[in-house]
């Protein structure tokens, strides 16, 4: 009896300090939605946020994409060539990148660099008293830090993951039409037919966009509400990846649920 009781104050005490959390980040994310009209007032601010978030994360996301490009447009090539339809390998590359690779593997990407060191920054700033010093001289930490840092992520994602699918797309022309010998006018052709801007590229840029909010906002709310020790900031890092990803896939399924669901 005793046993039994202790199981279910802990699952009441674990549903508990989750609610309350989420009623937090809600808190949390009105805040920021009031206080970002001072983020647009300091454009140099939010350039340099982009900067962070978005330009010194391109090395790994230019990268990756490559990468991509090359391993779909072989592992399609081998595909199709069973079926004697080698010649549209620019269409299945085009699709997977603009639709579901270039999104969802540039938000993961995203959110392991840039969302995991912006909360490491507010984290740290939290640790050393510097949002509370900010507080005492009436500077608002959250219109100064939070949001700048929420808005530079929500603009750098959809950017990232459009470079990511074009060098995807490239790297998909390069295994295929540049090495194996794909006729290149085929490759090229057939994809500017198939793939439709609204249905197809707006669709992307939309998950992008989802995704940069989702990730910008768990990265600056476990840094914000993160234990103000090193093993507080550690964990709220660990959180956020660990976060950021189960919602990227879980938005994915979401939104590509009401997309695409008339095709």
């Amino acid at each position: 009896m005793n046993r039994l009781k202790a199981i279910l104050t802990a699952l009441g005490h674990g549903i508990t300090e989750r609610l309350w959390r989420l009623g937090f980040a809600a808190r949390f994310f009105f805040l920021l939605l009031v206080h970002s009209g001072q983020t647009f007032s300091r454009p140099r601010l939010l350039l340099r946020e982009i900067w962070f978030s978005g330009v010194l994360s391109l090395v790994i996301i230019l990268v990756s994409g490559l990468f991509v490009g090359l391993v779909l447009g072989l592992q399609g090539y081998e595909t199709l060539q069973r079926y004697g339809s080698s010649e549209a390998l620019g269409i299945l590359v085009a699709l997977s990148l603009v639709r579901e690779l270039g999104p969802v593997v540039a938000a993961l990407l995203f959110a392991s660099r840039a969302g995991s060191a912006v909360t490491a920054e507010i984290g740290l700033m939290k640790a050393t008293e510097q949002l509370k010093a900010m507080d005492m001289m009436a500077v608002n930490p959250i219109a100064r830090v939070v949001a700048p840092r929420f808005w530079g992520g929500v603009i750098s994602m959809p950017l990232l993951a459009a470079l990511f699918s074009a060098v995807g797309v490239f790297g998909g022309y390069l295994i295929g039409v540049v090495f194996i010998g794909v006729d290149e006018g085929s490759f090229w052709s057939q994809m500017q037919a198939s793939v439709d801007f609204r249905t197809d590229i707006m669709n992307g840029i939309i998950k992008s966009f989802v995704f940069g909010i989702a990730v910008a906002l768990i990265a600056v709310f476990e840094g914000y509400d993160s234990i103000p020790t090193a093993e507080g900031v550690s964990r709220a890092i660990t959180r956020t990846v660990v976060t950021s990803a189960l919602a990227i896939l879980a938005l994915d399924f979401v939104l590509t649920s009401f997309m695409f669901r008339g095709l």
